[in-house]
């Protein structure tokens, strides 16, 4: 005997295994929507076109090195630590930085398992 097919109000009285509206909460969403136009706006006013685009080019391929860079960029910002507008050489060096603080030292351990051998035990 199969187990019954949980159907549309087995979900209802489970609530919602994601923990989050779909739709989310209003206030919520523009609070996300207010913050992102403020870092893109003082992102702006920071970088130089061929900066900017690098960066969205980068936050493609990798959202949370980006995602470090632009709060590096913003905290400078903030503190009055940037002289003019990023350029694109400017930001390449910021990257250099940030990816050598985050760097990940891969190392390899071998576990060698000593298998009992009848050959060494033989005496010719």
């Amino acid at each position: 005997m199969t187990p019954p097919h949980p159907g549309k109000g087995y979900r209802e009285k489970q609530g919602n295994p994601g923990g989050e509206d779909p739709s989310g909460d209003p206030s919520q969403q523009e609070a996300k929507q207010r913050e992102a136009e403020i870092r893109n706006t003082i992102l702006a006013q920071v970088l130089d076109q061929a900066a900017r685009a690098r960066l969205s080019n980068l936050a493609l391929v990798k959202p949370d090195k980006a995602k470090a860079v632009e709060n590096y960029l913003i905290q400078m910002a903030r503190f009055g630590q940037l002289a003019g507008k990023v350029s694109e050489q400017g930001l390449i060096e910021i990257l250099e930085k940030v990816s050598q603080q985050t760097e990940k030292k891969t190392t390899v351990k071998f576990n060698r398992r000593k298998v009992l051998d009848s050959d060494e035990e033989d005496d010719y």
